[in-house]
């Protein structure tokens, strides 16, 4: 009977609402001191932590006023690119520190942080959020997300400080916006007219690279030669000509020296009476004769005389043959025979043979006075009137044919100059091409770099007179009327559900941790007997103490604790006194 009753086995125990009563009785105090502290914990940070404001500037991002069509813009970059990039200029180190000094912010970590720190603080307590809305493209016409317009939020414990303070940030922004613009137009404009001049220097260069070239190659262009083919096509056509013109000429001149030959040039001219026409030479030579036979019997002054040697003067001018010594020497000759015949025949005493010696003086003092001047040969001039016309007309041969004969060689040396060119010409092309090319090349882009430095000065004109794309603030930071954090509604729900699931889960955690048998079904769980009789616990006075002590010790616990709390909000949250006004105000008390 006892094995039967030994090897009975007693089923699991199961949890009622009995044994959790009997459960929460036993750790009711761990229950509502864990609870009781973190609701206090809650309550004092949903009070005592200083209130966050926060003031808000939305700005529009409007675009150009004059449509793009007309004026394109230098700044090609969207929206969202220049805010961020006008951020990251704006909080700047430099630039965010001046506001801090400006506004005195931060005013207790500035005595011990360094300014690194305070700056980073400063960054964490500005937002800079963007705002999109659905847009359709105008170049393609699909439905797209372009950014509109954009915040800029300072958050602050002081709310009048977080409104001057994102006061001043959005003045920065604006003014950012539009220095960032007039920069990029002015640095557009500058950089194309730095391309600009240096492409003009750069096509003076090749211009004079090509005019020096154009020397050197001494008309063997390329472009030149369909030309120079032309011309020396056309000067082979004239040398043909001027060969054929020159051959008639000489045919003709061979016939006029055949017919010259046959005339003879000194025949005389007679009169219509049959008497011989004397010519300005032979007129002269008679002048002269008689010159000598009267100089003998007048003097010098005898208008005879004179009007003779005018004649003489005036015939040698003519016929170009100055007085002949021979000849004087043959009439001075002639002059002593006749003195010496006459003066055997009439004595020395005859005036016949006085006039003959005055004669042969005469004419003595003329042969000397000739043969002392140089001679000058004088062709003797022809007569024949055929013989001058054919003489004429050999002359005028000749001196054409030797005019053709001139242009003939001219034209050769052209001839020559053109096929130089020609050949020349395939030599020279690279080069000249290089050029020509580079040239063009450059004009091409020159002009470009032109059109479009008018279009950067018109741009720049229209961010300098506000007319681009531009940031307006349609929304200034306003005043905030209550603080942005914490939420203390929030901070207290939250910290009541704490509480009582913390003091919950800490009670239920203290008792599975707790191995004591306080019920039978535990103990015939362990025994695997059941009991016979269930004796109540009956604590003595030792028991009693401990209660009592442990009573005191989680009181003073609780006490300490909240002390703690309180000491650690006064020194490193706000003081206690600046607390109890806040929150006097705050339920206006005051």
């Amino acid at each position: 009977m006892a094995q039967t009753h030994g090897s009975l086995q007693a089923p699991a125990p199961t949890m009622g609402l009995k044994d959790y009563i009997g459960a929460f009785h036993r750790r009711r105090k761990l229950v509502l001191l864990t609870g009781l502290g973190l609701l206090t914990v809650s309550l004092l940070l949903a009070f005592l932590w200083p209130p966050t404001y926060k003031s808000t500037a939305t700005i529009l991002i409007e675009e150009q006023e004059i449509p793009s069509d007309l004026v394109r813009s230098t700044i090609t970059s969207y929206a969202d690119q220049r805010i961020e990039t006008i951020k990251q200029q704006v909080m700047s180190r430099t630039t965010l520190w001046k506001v801090v000094e400006q506004f005195n912010l931060y005013e207790d970590q500035q005595k011990s942080a360094p300014a690194e720190e305070i700056v980073t603080r400063f960054v964490k307590d500005i937002e800079v959020d963007v705002i999109s809305a659905d847009v359709v493209d105008k170049r393609t016409q699909h439905a797209t997300k372009a950014t509109i317009a954009f915040t800029v939020t300072y958050l602050s414990r002081s709310p009048e400080l977080a409104q001057k303070v994102a006061n001043e940030l959005t003045s920065l922004f604006l003014g950012e916006n539009l220095k960032s613009r007039e920069r990029q137009a002015q640095e557009a404009t500058s950089f194309l007219q730095q391309e600009a001049e240096n492409l003009a220097r750069h096509i003076s260069e090749i211009d004079e690279k090509i005019a020096s070239f154009k020397q050197r190659a001494k008309g063997a262009l390329p472009e030149l030669m369909p030309l120079n083919q032309q011309l020396m096509n056309q000067a082979e056509r004239e040398l043909m000509d001027i060969d054929q013109q020159v051959r008639g000429l000489e045919e003709r001149k061979t016939y006029l020296d055949g017919e010259l030959a046959t005339v003879k040039p000194n025949t005389p001219i007679l009169s219509v009476t049959g008497e011989r026409i004397l010519d300005s030479t032979e007129r002269l030579r008679a002048l002269r004769a008689e010159y000598a036979a009267i100089a003998a019997n007048l003097s010098p002054e005898h208008p005879d005389i004179i009007k003779m040697k005018q004649e003489i003067d005036a015939l040698e001018k003519e016929a170009g043959e100055p007085p002949d010594a021979d000849e004087a020497s043959k009439r001075l000759n002639e002059a002593r025979t006749a003195l010496a015949a006459d003066s055997d025949r009439l004595g020395s005493e005859h005036p016949d043979v006085l006039q003959a010696h005055r004669k042969v003086a005469g004419l003595e003092q003329e042969v000397y006075r000739l043969r002392s001047v140089p001679r000058k040969v004088v062709k003797q001039r022809p007569e024949n009137p055929a013989y001058i016309n054919l003489q004429a007309q050999l002359n005028s041969v000749t001196s054409s044919l030797e005019a053709l004969r001139s242009t003939r060689t001219d034209i050769k040396r052209r001839l020559q100059g053109y096929a130089t060119r020609l050949e020349r010409g395939p030599e020279i092309e690279p080069e000249y091409l290089v050029l020509t090319r580079d040239r063009d090349t450059s004009g091409q882009k020159y002009q470009e770099i032109r059109s479009r430095l008018l279009e950067a000065k018109v741009s720049e004109g229209l961010e300098v007179q506000r007319k681009g794309e531009r940031f307006s603030l349609i929304d200034p930071p306003s005043l905030p009327e209550k603080p942005y954090k914490p939420n203390r509604l929030a901070i207290v729900l939250l910290g009541f559900l704490l509480a009582v699931g913390g003091g919950v889960g800490v009670g239920a955690a203290a008792e599975s941790l707790d191995h004591s048998i306080r019920t039978p079904d535990q103990l015939v769980v362990l025994t695997q007997q059941f009991p016979l009789a269930v004796i109540p616990f009956m604590p003595n006075e030792e028991d009693v103490f401990h209660v009592k002590l442990r009573r005191r010790v989680v009181q003073t616990a609780g006490i300490g604790v909240v002390a703690t709390a309180i000491v650690l909000v006064h020194v490193f949250v706000t003081p206690l006194d600046v607390l109890w006004f806040s929150a006097l105000r705050r339920f206006g008390a005051e």
